[in-house]
């Protein structure tokens, strides 16, 4: 077995598809417990305007524990994976552009209430949930190196379409040239 094989093998793929919806899943319940702390969390990222900050502390939750479910019971997996790929991406760049700023923030993932850390801790942090996030976004690109068996037969679906479109256009270009050789009718 090669190596793609063992990162794409179904066996694989369902734990990995698992994992992650549990994470989204288990880091949306003290969001959902506790909006207006996460709205706090968001207002301290300095990035999303003001008039957004509320709804987006009521929306992205919601929105976690949606995909996370959608991947754990594996409905909607290609839809969950793309969208859980954006919000991986956009709490990587929210992170490190707070990092590069120096605004050591609590990212607000996994625990709404924390407080009580030192500076240098809250960088250390930060530069740690990148790191996790970006292991999850390995998860993500696992997910996505194993096409799902609807997918393949689609695949093969379109190639047998593109078979026939392809012979019939063969059968037809060689009447047209065997008709270019015969008289033209009057």
């Amino acid at each position: 077995m090669t190596a793609r094989e063992a990162l794409t093998h179904p066996w694989l793929t369902v734990r990995v598809q698992i994992a992650l919806g549990a994470i989204f899943v288990v880091a949306a319940l003290p969001k959902l417990l506790d909006p207006p702390s996460f709205a706090h969390m968001i207002y301290n990222y300095r990035l999303v305007p003001g008039a957004v900050i509320n709804l987006s502390a009521l929306i992205m939750p919601w929105l976690e524990i949606l995909c996370g479910l959608a991947l754990i019971l594996g409905v909607w997996t290609r839809a969950a994976r793309d969208l859980i790929a954006l919000m991986l991406l956009f709490f990587i760049v929210a992170i490190s552009i707070n990092l590069f700023r120096g605004n050591a923030i609590d990212c607000g993932c996994f625990n709404v209430a924390d407080a009580g850390k030192s500076y240098e801790e809250r960088l250390n942090l930060m530069k740690l949930d990148i790191v996790r996030d970006i292991g999850m976004l390995l998860m993500v690109a696992q997910l996505c190196g194993r096409r799902s068996k609807t997918e393949m037969q689609n695949a093969e679906c379109r190639m047998q379409k593109t078979t026939v479109l392809n012979s019939a256009f063969c059968i037809l270009h060689s009447a047209f040239a065997l008709n270019d050789g015969l008289p033209a009718h009057p």
